[in-house]
């Protein structure tokens, strides 16, 4: 037998271990793929750096994972989140944005499910541009895989992203049929099409004018060609199958102006997808929960309100 063919039979052997074996399912951590078939990863000595401060970082992804948190068996409502951190595909902002975010959705009986994705800038990456959305297909293949063992409803799987996390988001909204990497496993036999999608201050756009530099240039490089730009300009991308969705932004962000969401709300709106938008009057851009906030808090509230029709 093949060293290749030997490692996927482990790979898979160590997921079924690890669902009958764990205790605490919210300390649940799969990888994405097996070690030998990580899609466009080259060889290098790149490391991944996690940062720790206020915020945790972590940049330079090199094996990308997914971590489950779980409620209670008895407060599950079935439905389950993907979560996609933002950080300007330069880094995730991965507790702020991820784990924090996990355990809220937990107290609302949701499972959470953080996505550490790989990040464009690396130079363990060929062909970059497709890598976050390779990662962000697999990870929704894969949840579905793995529903049952979690209690999910593998109907009720929904993603949320944040900023640039909200552009993979809603670029695996718009292209989860595309085909960006070959076939691994059974899992890859399952669809990565979301049932509801949430964009939190998300880049949507890399052709309007309200573009967040920062995250087209880390994605597409310096010098982008048109059909990379239109391909990546997720307003331009909507169909009558993109799952309905809800945005929240701030009308102060100037990091990533509103009129990404407004562009992506129009978007839908147009194609006849249900969709809901909040703008709120202040916030600026990367509020999280927005716990000093009382005003801008109140978009979690809604978001589960949301939630309930699914």
């Amino acid at each position: 037998m093949k060293n290749r063919q030997k490692i996927r039979i482990i790979y898979t052997f160590l997921i079924s271990f690890l669902l009958i074996q764990v205790v605490y399912p919210q300390d649940t951590i799969l990888p994405l793929w097996p070690a030998d078939a990580v899609p466009n990863r080259i060889e290098s000595d790149e490391v991944e750096i996690l940062e720790k401060g206020a915020i945790q970082r972590i940049s330079y992804v090199q094996y990308p994972q997914i971590e489950v948190y779980l409620p209670s068996e008895a407060n599950s409502t079935g439905k389950a989140m993907l979560i996609f951190p933002g950080g300007g595909y330069h880094i995730l902002a991965y507790d702020w944005e991820g784990s924090d975010i996990a355990k809220f959705l937990n107290s609302k009986g949701i499972a959470g499910i953080v996505v550490k994705y790989r990040l464009p800038i690396s130079k363990s990456l060929e062909n970059n541009q497709f890598v976050p959305l390779q990662d962000a297909q697999r990870a929704m293949r894969l949840t579905r895989y793995m529903a049952k063992n979690w209690n999910i409803d593998d109907n009720k799987i929904g993603i949320i992203g944040f900023s640039a996390g909200g552009h993979l988001a809603s670029t695996l909204g718009t292209h989860f049929d595309d085909e960006v990497y070959k076939y691994v496993d059974g899992a890859d036999l399952l669809s990565a099409r979301p049932d509801y999608m949430a964009l939190v201050y998300p880049v949507i756009s890399f052709s309007d004018s309200s573009v967040h530099s920062g995250s087209k240039k880390a994605l597409l490089g310096d010098e982008p060609d048109n059909e990379s730009i239109t391909y990546f300009s997720n307003e331009l991308q909507v169909s009558e199958n993109t799952p309905p969705t809800i945005l929240f932004h701030a009308a102060d962000d100037k990091a990533v102006p509103p009129e990404n969401s407004l562009l992506f709300f129009r978007a839908l709106n147009q194609k006849g997808v249900p969709a809901e938008l909040h703008i709120y009057p202040e916030g600026g851009h990367g509020f999280s929960l927005a716990t000093k906030n009382q005003s801008l808090s109140r978009w979690t509230q809604h978001l589960y309100e949301w939630t309930l029709q699914f």
